[in-house]
């Protein structure tokens, strides 16, 4: 009788040929269910800010579901990764029973021995088919769609949580884990923003804590604050002519008060360079035609939409205090500094220099009167509230003239009057180009609500 081939497939129609289709079909079951679990993984912890929001207001039961589920990570993630698991050992089991059925590793094969043909086949084989069916398309898929397929697996995810959980094999994970992560706990952790506003929210109790509390409330808006809402517009901006000569320099230097300038040609639009004023300390003794340009240094540009958190790291990392403000057409709209990114966080920061530059006036507990120009953020530290109404209200705006402007739609008159929420705006100042002053009244119940 002839001897079989050293790698053969053995004939499917024999009497376990049934047997080995029953195989085929739990093995491609295996696979899918595989992929679904290991997608879940990928879903559930990558949902975007977007799909949280979307799930916070549904109220369909299978979005409850999913909430519940994300409401404990750790049993989440122990029952996906224990299924996981199962699901794989199962593959590996029901491939070695298939392949042992289905090829005879007997003999060499062009020159490679029969145990490394039985490697490849059962190990390379399979693990190959496991990553790429198990693994690699479903968290693709996840990662494009998190929210339709944490909804697909939310039930199957629920019971076999329930059923792990039941026999122990959860619980026993999760203790696991947290005495290993204890053990390897580093002492110094990061604090979460969303940790920093329920700080927040704690001292808004406690009056002795009030400082605080305004420290908080900074860092908690630091990353959602964009430069425009902080920078100094460019009406407000001291800058020099290019070709000014160094007396008019140094007495736009004594007369500003600043260390920094921007120096513009022809208009501000273009500016040439910064000049720091200490490079100047060295030249003090020079005649009236002193060449100061060649001292410039290069200005930075950011954008109107640039995060603050950004540009103080980008401050950091290139060692400059000032930047230019650059709008969307293309034009300077202002400067920004490291000061005022500071104020942000820590509230105004004035030196020995800086003179009282009020802004604003409290005619009583109810009544204040501001200029136009004031930041809205300004408004929001001086009312002491958040703001939130505003933000979502205020279109392009960031001052409380763009504010008015942006309700009213149209440059409003001496003593015209708006109402917006429970304020009241009143209009002190205005010319036919802008709104010098308001006044800003807040209704009897903003007041008890303020007073409770």
């Amino acid at each position: 009788m002839d001897e079989p081939p050293p790698l053969l497939l053995l004939n499917i129609f024999s009497s376990d040929s049934f047997v080995i289709f029953v195989g085929f079909i739990i093995m491609t079951a295996l696979l899918f269910c595989s992929a679904f679990v290991s997608g879940a993984e990928v879903a559930y912890f990558s949902l975007s800010p977007a799909d949280q929001e979307e799930l916070k207001y549904s109220k369909s039961k299978l979005n409850n579901l999913i909430k519940d589920l994300l409401a404990k990570p750790k049993k989440l993630l122990a029952t996906i990764l224990i299924a996981n698991n199962f699901i794989n050992i199962s593959i590996v089991i029901v491939s070695s029973y298939l392949s042992s059925n289905l090829f005879s590793f007997e003999k060499e094969f062009i020159g490679i021995s029969p145990q490394i043909w039985e490697f490849v086949v059962l190990v390379v084989g399979v693990t190959f088919l496991i990553l790429l069916v198990g693994e690699v398309i479903p968290k693709v898929y996840a990662n494009k769609y998190p929210l339709k397929l944490a909804g697909i697996m939310a039930y199957p995810i629920y019971s076999l949580g329930q059923i792990f959980w039941y026999i122990g094999l959860s619980p026993c994970l999760i203790s696991t884990t947290s005495f290993i992560d204890k053990k390897f706990k580093k002492k110094t952790e990061n604090i979460s923003i969303d940790q920093l506003a329920i700080m927040r929210e704690i001292t808004d109790e406690n009056e002795v804590l009030k400082d605080s509390q305004k420290i908080l409330q900074g860092i908690v808006n630091f990353g959602k604050t964009d430069v425009k809402q902080i920078m100094q517009p460019r009406t407000e901006v001291t800058a020099i002519n290019i070709e000014a000569d160094f007396k008019t320099v140094m007495n736009d230097i004594i007369v500003s008060g600043f260390s920094r300038i921007p120096i513009y040609k022809e208009n501000f639009d273009q500016i040439e360079g910064v000049l720091y004023v200490k490079d100047l300390l060295a030249h003090l003794d020079k005649a009236d035609r002193f060449k100061w340009q060649p001292i410039l240094r290069e200005a930075y540009f950011v954008p109107e939409s640039k995060k603050i958190d950004d540009l103080l790291s980008e401050f950091q990392s290139k060692k400059i205090h000032l930047a230019i403000v650059v709008d969307e057409y293309g034009g300077n709209s202002g400067i920004v500094t490291l000061e005022d990114i500071i104020e942000e966080i820590v509230g105004d920061i004035a030196d020995e220099f800086d003179e009282d530059d009020l802004t604003y006036s409290k005619l009583d507990n109810s009544n204040y009167v501001f200029e136009g120009k004031t930041p809205l953020i300004d408004l929001y530290r001086v009312l002491d509230i958040d703001g939130e109404c505003f933000e979502k209200n205020k279109g392009d705006s960031d001052t409380i003239a763009g504010f008015v402007l942006e309700l009213s739609g149209k440059i409003m008159r001496k003593n015209e009057k708006i109402s917006f929420e429970t304020y009241i705006f009143t209009i002190e100042s205005s010319d036919n180009r802008r709104i010098k002053r308001v006044k800003v009244t807040i209704s009897d119940a903003k007041i008890d609500e303020a007073e409770k």
